[in-house]
Protein backbone atom coordinates (compact mmCIF):
# COMPACT_ATOMS: atom_id res chain seq x y z
CA UNK A 1 0.00 0.00 0.00
CA UNK A 2 1.00 3.72 -0.51
CA UNK A 3 -0.55 5.51 1.59
CA UNK A 4 -0.76 8.54 -0.64
CA UNK A 5 -2.44 9.22 -4.11
CA UNK A 6 -0.72 8.05 -7.52
CA UNK A 7 2.32 10.20 -8.50
CA UNK A 8 4.22 11.39 -5.21
CA UNK A 9 7.25 9.62 -3.97
CA UNK A 10 5.58 6.82 -1.66
CA UNK A 11 3.48 5.53 -4.64
CA UNK A 12 6.40 5.48 -7.01
CA UNK A 13 8.47 3.60 -3.78
CA UNK A 14 5.17 0.70 -4.05
CA UNK A 15 5.45 0.65 -8.23
CA UNK A 16 9.81 0.50 -8.02
CA UNK A 17 9.12 -2.45 -5.31
CA UNK A 18 5.91 -4.06 -7.33
CA UNK A 19 8.21 -4.29 -10.32
CA UNK A 20 11.65 -5.13 -8.93
CA UNK A 21 9.68 -8.02 -7.01
CA UNK A 22 8.09 -9.29 -10.27
CA UNK A 23 11.48 -9.03 -12.41
CA UNK A 24 13.44 -11.06 -9.93
CA UNK A 25 10.48 -13.58 -9.79
CA UNK A 26 10.39 -13.47 -5.54
CA UNK A 27 6.58 -14.05 -5.38
CA UNK A 28 3.82 -14.90 -7.59
CA UNK A 29 2.00 -11.33 -8.13
CA UNK A 30 2.15 -8.14 -6.29
CA UNK A 31 -0.94 -5.40 -6.08
CA UNK A 32 -0.35 -2.01 -5.32
CA UNK A 33 -3.33 0.18 -3.49
CA UNK A 34 -3.06 3.95 -3.06
CA UNK A 35 -4.88 5.16 0.41
CA UNK A 36 -4.27 8.75 0.41
CA UNK A 37 -4.76 11.28 3.22
CA UNK A 38 -3.14 13.44 6.17
CA UNK A 39 0.22 12.95 5.34
CA UNK A 40 -0.22 8.77 5.08
CA UNK A 41 -2.22 8.49 8.27
CA UNK A 42 -5.21 7.91 6.36
CA UNK A 43 -3.14 4.99 5.22
CA UNK A 44 -1.66 4.10 9.23
CA UNK A 45 -5.51 3.65 10.24
CA UNK A 46 -5.92 0.78 7.31
CA UNK A 47 -2.74 -0.70 8.14
CA UNK A 48 -3.92 -1.02 11.71
CA UNK A 49 -6.89 -2.88 10.51
CA UNK A 50 -5.10 -5.74 8.61
CA UNK A 51 -5.40 -9.05 9.19
CA UNK A 52 -2.52 -10.14 6.25
CA UNK A 53 0.64 -11.68 7.06
CA UNK A 54 1.77 -10.66 3.57
CA UNK A 55 1.08 -7.16 3.76
CA UNK A 56 3.45 -4.16 3.49
CA UNK A 57 3.12 -0.15 4.08
CA UNK A 58 5.53 2.50 2.50
CA UNK A 59 6.39 4.63 5.26
CA UNK A 60 8.25 7.55 5.82
CA UNK A 61 10.07 10.77 7.79
CA UNK A 62 6.88 12.93 6.91
CA UNK A 63 4.44 10.46 7.97
CA UNK A 64 6.55 10.72 11.35
CA UNK A 65 5.45 14.34 11.21
CA UNK A 66 2.30 13.71 10.22
CA UNK A 67 1.39 11.42 13.26
CA UNK A 68 2.59 14.04 16.06
CA UNK A 69 0.46 16.86 13.83
CA UNK A 70 -2.55 15.42 13.05
CA UNK A 71 -2.69 13.79 16.80
CA UNK A 72 -3.85 10.28 15.22
CA UNK A 73 -5.20 7.24 17.70
CA UNK A 74 -2.61 4.79 15.39
CA UNK A 75 0.68 5.22 15.37
CA UNK A 76 3.74 3.91 13.52
CA UNK A 77 5.18 2.08 16.95
CA UNK A 78 1.64 0.09 16.28
CA UNK A 79 3.37 -1.34 13.07
CA UNK A 80 5.64 -4.02 12.18
CA UNK A 81 9.57 -2.29 11.15
CA UNK A 82 10.46 -4.04 8.38
CA UNK A 83 13.24 -2.06 6.74
CA UNK A 84 14.19 1.44 5.43
CA UNK A 85 15.03 1.83 1.69
CA UNK A 86 15.76 4.89 0.30
CA UNK A 87 16.54 8.65 1.18
CA UNK A 88 17.21 11.87 -0.13
CA UNK A 89 18.71 14.78 1.02
CA UNK A 90 16.99 18.19 1.88
CA UNK A 91 19.01 20.88 0.38
CA UNK A 92 18.88 24.84 1.60
CA UNK A 93 18.95 27.13 -0.94
CA UNK A 94 18.61 31.19 -1.80
CA UNK A 95 17.79 32.83 -5.02
CA UNK A 96 21.27 33.78 -7.17
CA UNK A 97 21.92 37.27 -5.99
CA UNK A 98 20.56 36.82 -2.62
CA UNK A 99 23.80 38.26 -0.38
CA UNK A 100 23.88 35.13 1.45
CA UNK A 101 27.01 32.87 0.55
CA UNK A 102 26.62 30.67 3.45
CA UNK A 103 24.09 29.57 5.68
CA UNK A 104 25.58 30.90 8.51
CA UNK A 105 25.12 34.14 6.83
CA UNK A 106 21.40 33.07 6.49
CA UNK A 107 20.79 32.10 10.08
CA UNK A 108 22.65 35.45 11.42
CA UNK A 109 20.07 37.47 9.52
CA UNK A 110 17.59 35.05 10.94
CA UNK A 111 18.67 36.01 14.43
CA UNK A 112 19.00 39.84 14.12
CA UNK A 113 15.68 40.21 11.97
CA UNK A 114 13.16 37.31 12.87
CA UNK A 115 10.33 36.97 11.00
CA UNK A 116 12.25 39.46 8.61
CA UNK A 117 13.70 36.99 6.63
CA UNK A 118 11.37 34.05 5.50
CA UNK A 119 12.12 30.71 4.23
CA UNK A 120 9.71 28.70 2.04
CA UNK A 121 9.17 24.95 1.79
CA UNK A 122 6.89 22.41 1.68
CA UNK A 123 3.65 21.45 4.18
CA UNK A 124 3.73 23.14 7.80
CA UNK A 125 4.82 19.61 9.90
CA UNK A 126 6.60 18.00 7.05
CA UNK A 127 10.75 17.66 6.61
CA UNK A 128 11.34 20.66 5.14
CA UNK A 129 9.78 22.46 8.57
CA UNK A 130 11.68 20.04 11.01
CA UNK A 131 14.73 20.89 8.70
CA UNK A 132 14.47 24.82 9.43
CA UNK A 133 13.24 24.71 12.80
CA UNK A 134 16.41 22.46 13.72
CA UNK A 135 18.83 24.96 12.44
CA UNK A 136 17.33 27.35 14.18
CA UNK A 137 17.73 25.04 17.32
CA UNK A 138 21.72 24.36 16.60
CA UNK A 139 21.97 28.07 16.68
CA UNK A 140 20.36 28.68 19.50
CA UNK A 141 17.89 30.77 18.02
CA UNK A 142 14.00 31.79 19.36
CA UNK A 143 11.79 29.13 17.40
CA UNK A 144 9.49 32.18 17.59
CA UNK A 145 11.95 33.70 15.09
CA UNK A 146 11.21 31.50 12.10
CA UNK A 147 9.04 32.66 9.41
CA UNK A 148 8.51 29.91 7.60
CA UNK A 149 6.19 29.78 4.41
CA UNK A 150 4.69 26.43 3.78
CA UNK A 151 3.78 25.61 -0.10
CA UNK A 152 2.05 22.39 -1.64
CA UNK A 153 4.56 21.51 -3.42
CA UNK A 154 7.88 22.18 -5.11
CA UNK A 155 7.16 23.96 -8.24
CA UNK A 156 5.24 26.75 -6.11
CA UNK A 157 8.13 27.38 -3.93
CA UNK A 158 10.43 27.67 -6.55
CA UNK A 159 8.66 30.37 -8.10
CA UNK A 160 8.22 32.35 -4.79
CA UNK A 161 11.98 31.81 -5.08
CA UNK A 162 12.27 32.85 -8.47
CA UNK A 163 10.70 35.85 -7.96
CA UNK A 164 12.61 36.82 -4.92
CA UNK A 165 9.08 36.67 -3.00
CA UNK A 166 11.00 34.50 0.10
CA UNK A 167 14.55 34.86 1.39
CA UNK A 168 15.28 31.24 1.17
CA UNK A 169 13.64 27.77 0.52
CA UNK A 170 14.35 24.09 1.63
CA UNK A 171 13.15 21.09 -0.11
CA UNK A 172 14.28 17.31 -1.70
CA UNK A 173 17.91 17.99 -3.46
CA UNK A 174 15.72 16.65 -6.88
CA UNK A 175 13.69 19.15 -6.41
CA UNK A 176 15.87 22.11 -6.64
CA UNK A 177 19.46 20.50 -8.25
CA UNK A 178 18.34 21.46 -11.59
CA UNK A 179 18.23 25.58 -11.13
CA UNK A 180 21.65 25.05 -8.75
CA UNK A 181 23.16 23.76 -11.81
CA UNK A 182 21.32 26.19 -14.15
CA UNK A 183 22.87 29.22 -11.63
CA UNK A 184 19.64 30.24 -10.82
CA UNK A 185 19.38 28.98 -7.32
CA UNK A 186 22.77 28.58 -4.90
CA UNK A 187 23.04 25.76 -2.51
CA UNK A 188 24.31 26.99 1.06
CA UNK A 189 24.18 23.41 2.07
CA UNK A 190 22.62 19.82 2.80
CA UNK A 191 21.28 18.05 4.99
CA UNK A 192 22.39 14.25 5.03
CA UNK A 193 26.14 13.20 5.91
CA UNK A 194 27.83 13.37 2.58
CA UNK A 195 28.48 16.13 0.19
CA UNK A 196 26.96 16.46 -3.14
CA UNK A 197 29.90 17.54 -5.59
CA UNK A 198 27.61 18.65 -8.28
CA UNK A 199 26.28 21.33 -6.02
CA UNK A 200 29.31 22.60 -4.62
CA UNK A 201 27.88 23.44 -1.36
CA UNK A 202 28.82 21.64 2.50
CA UNK A 203 26.76 19.44 4.59
CA UNK A 204 25.20 21.17 7.68
CA UNK A 205 27.89 19.29 9.54
CA UNK A 206 30.50 20.41 7.58
CA UNK A 207 29.25 23.99 7.79
CA UNK A 208 29.72 23.67 11.69
CA UNK A 209 25.50 22.91 12.93
CA UNK A 210 24.97 19.91 14.53
CA UNK A 211 21.92 19.04 11.61
CA UNK A 212 21.76 15.88 10.00
CA UNK A 213 18.63 14.92 8.46
CA UNK A 214 17.36 12.44 5.38
CA UNK A 215 14.02 12.14 4.25
CA UNK A 216 13.79 8.48 3.93
CA UNK A 217 11.17 6.12 3.23
CA UNK A 218 10.54 2.47 3.93
CA UNK A 219 8.49 -0.35 4.81
CA UNK A 220 6.28 -1.41 7.46
CA UNK A 221 3.90 -4.62 8.51
CA UNK A 222 0.34 -4.97 10.37
CA UNK A 223 1.71 -4.91 14.31
CA UNK A 224 -0.19 -7.99 14.45
CA UNK A 225 1.72 -10.08 12.54
CA UNK A 226 3.63 -13.15 13.57
CA UNK A 227 7.44 -13.42 14.07
CA UNK A 228 7.45 -16.01 11.23
CA UNK A 229 5.87 -13.53 9.58
CA UNK A 230 8.24 -10.73 10.17
CA UNK A 231 11.13 -12.85 9.03
CA UNK A 232 9.65 -13.86 5.79
CA UNK A 233 9.15 -10.45 4.72
CA UNK A 234 12.16 -8.60 5.99
CA UNK A 235 13.60 -11.43 3.47
CA UNK A 236 11.31 -10.93 0.65
CA UNK A 237 12.54 -7.28 1.18
CA UNK A 238 16.14 -8.20 1.10
CA UNK A 239 15.84 -10.22 -1.97
CA UNK A 240 14.64 -8.00 -3.45
CA UNK A 241 16.93 -4.93 -2.18
CA UNK A 242 19.95 -7.00 -3.12
CA UNK A 243 18.48 -7.70 -6.72
CA UNK A 244 19.70 -6.17 -10.21
CA UNK A 245 15.99 -4.54 -10.80
CA UNK A 246 15.90 -2.85 -7.41
CA UNK A 247 19.18 -1.38 -8.37
CA UNK A 248 18.11 0.07 -11.89
CA UNK A 249 15.13 1.21 -9.93
CA UNK A 250 17.66 3.61 -7.62
CA UNK A 251 19.63 4.59 -10.85
CA UNK A 252 16.69 5.46 -12.31
CA UNK A 253 14.63 7.52 -9.67
CA UNK A 254 18.62 8.88 -8.42
CA UNK A 255 17.22 7.44 -4.51
CA UNK A 256 20.09 7.06 -2.16
CA UNK A 257 20.18 3.93 -1.17
CA UNK A 258 19.99 3.23 2.85
CA UNK A 259 18.88 -0.08 3.56
CA UNK A 260 18.24 -1.35 7.13
CA UNK A 261 16.18 -3.97 8.25
CA UNK A 262 15.33 -5.83 11.61
CA UNK A 263 16.21 -4.71 14.70
CA UNK A 264 18.88 -1.85 13.19
CA UNK A 265 15.30 -0.22 11.44
CA UNK A 266 13.30 -0.42 15.09
CA UNK A 267 16.33 1.52 16.98
CA UNK A 268 16.41 4.21 13.87
CA UNK A 269 12.60 4.46 14.06
CA UNK A 270 12.29 4.98 17.64
CA UNK A 271 14.98 7.84 17.43
CA UNK A 272 13.76 9.37 14.52
CA UNK A 273 10.20 9.69 16.24
CA UNK A 274 11.49 10.90 19.25
CA UNK A 275 13.49 13.54 17.31
CA UNK A 276 10.57 15.06 15.60
CA UNK A 277 8.30 14.63 18.58
CA UNK A 278 10.90 17.38 19.69
CA UNK A 279 11.12 19.59 17.29
CA UNK A 280 7.62 19.98 16.76
CA UNK A 281 6.98 20.98 20.26
CA UNK A 282 9.41 23.41 19.70
CA UNK A 283 8.14 24.81 17.08
CA UNK A 284 4.73 24.86 18.07
CA UNK A 285 2.92 22.53 15.87
CA UNK A 286 1.96 20.09 18.43
CA UNK A 287 1.84 20.72 22.28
Amino acid sequence: MAPADPGGGWDQTARAMQASITAADLVKSVQVSNVGGAGGTVGLQKLANEKSESYLMITGLVMVGAVESNGVDKRLEDATPIARLTAEDEVIVVPAESPYQKVDDLLADIAAKGQGVSIAGGSAGGTDHILAAMMLKAKSIEPSKLNYVAFSGGGESLAALLGNKVNAGISGVGEYSEQIKSGKLRALATSGPNEHADLKAPTLKGAGLAVELINWRGVVAPGSISVAAKDKLVKLVTEMHDSEAWKAELAKKGWTDTFLTGHDFSKFLTTEINTIQTTLKEIGLVK
